[in-house]
């Protein structure tokens, strides 16, 4: 993995206008960073990325079986047990996914180390699916990129392929909250995905959802409403008045109930108390466990800078502290998740190049693995400021 100083477009502005990418800017500051680029080999993504992701998602799916069989573990994972039987019923009647993100740090010379998995409301998605791609075949029409330089990005065949899966006679409702322009453009991707598909959509925002006999969800015009796509989270729902309503099955939800397991930090301490030692995983451990392993920690984190303490249901890097291993904080962020229960992960550095620390994000639609997007920050921790950077394959 390189990366290059690449010339930004002069016409950029008017390229995000033209493509609907309305928040290529973020509170005036760059979000999607075209200055510069990542280059990779086919055997790098094939070999070190690809593959990884596969393996992982299975080995996530093993986790989720075994998790819906023991009330204990569905109670670390924060999981109220009003819903244990909803969640381990989604799981049983296979309830369809449709995508998610796994957040990798890859230094180059070492397997690819899962930080977390992004399986409920993973966003990004628009930047790694469709913009990124214009880019390249841009840089390659204008004589800046060879003519056969690739990309990693299957991401929207198989999404639109995904949808005319699981798609149903009913509308399929697109549900985001006000006030995000960031989250409105992933979903109104989404939507124009599933339309390709040949799915009849409608959108409402979240907050506008009705409650109606019976315990049915309607939108504005009172029309029931059976299969909805969230970009709202399911600890979040469950939390909500009307949350007990999931139980009842009236709605067909992507992402569905089972996801909660995989969207959890727990996953991550789960994952390797069952695959100990894969080269794919980090050390960790939920916190309420810290002293019965403290000894089998210690030794497990020789070898690593420190630790990381993250919130079970933390979103967008918040409340997140990097130790060293004499427990001094390295690093670390506010936020709104400080009282839920944590877990403690082994802290794998990210790659620096020049100020900046690279993430690299990768995409599962279904169960396939499918494209990768690539976030930079001047921080350890990755955020909702983070900024996006295109790649691509050259061999």
């Amino acid at each position: 993995m390189q990366r290059h100083v690449m010339p930004v477009r002069a016409a950029l502005p008017a390229i995000a206008r033209d493509n609907g990418f309305d928040f290529h800017i973020i509170d005036d500051e760059i979000y999607w960073d075209e200055s510069r680029a990542y280059r990779f080999t086919l055997r790098q993504i094939e070999d070190q990325i690809e593959a990884p992701t596969r393996e992982l998602h299975q080995m996530c799916l093993d986790v989720v079986n075994m998790a819906v069989r023991d009330e204990e573990t569905l109670l670390k994972l924060g999981i109220a047990p009003l819903y244990h039987d909803a969640v381990a019923q989604s799981w049983h009647l296979r309830d369809p996914s449709l995508y998610g993100r796994m957040d990798f740090a890859w230094t180059g010379n070492r397997p690819v180390k899962l930080l977390e998995y992004n399986a409920d409301t993973p966003t990004s998605l628009y930047e790694s699916a469709w913009f990124q791609w214009v880019w390249l075949q841009q840089m390659c029409d204008a004589g800046l990129l060879p003519p056969d330089a690739d990309q990693y990005n299957t991401i929207q065949e198989k999404l639109i392929a995904r949808f005319a899966a699981i798609g149903s006679a009913d509308p399929l409702y697109f549900c985001c909250c006000y006030d995000s322009t960031e989250d409105r453009g992933t979903v109104r991707y989404l939507e124009d995905c599933a339309r390709q598909a040949g799915l009849q959509t409608r959108f409402i925002h979240m907050e506008d959802i009705g409650l109606g006999v019976g315990g049915l969800l309607t939108d504005e015009q009172d029309n029931i409403m059976r299969h909805i796509f969230k970009l709202y989270p399911l600890e979040w729902m469950m939390r909500d008045d009307n949350g007990p309503l999931l139980q009842r099955r009236h709605q067909r939800w992507l992402e569905p109930l089972w996801k909660c397991i995989l969207s959890n930090k727990g996953l991550l301490a789960l994952l390797w108390q069952r695959f100990p030692g894969h080269p794919n995983l980090l050390p960790a451990w939920f916190a309420s466990d810290i002293t019965r392993v403290s000894l089998s920690a210690q030794q497990a984190l020789a070898g690593y800078r420190g630790y990381v303490q993250k919130p079970l249901f933390s979103r967008e890097g918040g409340n997140v502290a990097l130790f060293d291993l004499n427990d001094r904080v390295l690093e670390q962020t506010d936020g709104e998740y400080g009282e839920e229960p944590t877990i403690f992960q082994a802290m794998q550095v990210l790659p620096r190049f020049g100020e900046s620390y690279t993430l690299l994000g990768s995409w599962v639609i279904g169960d396939e693995a499918a494209g990768i997007g690539i976030r930079e920050d001047n921080s350890l921790i990755t955020k909702d400021t983070s900024r996006f950077v295109p790649h691509y394959i050259m061999d």
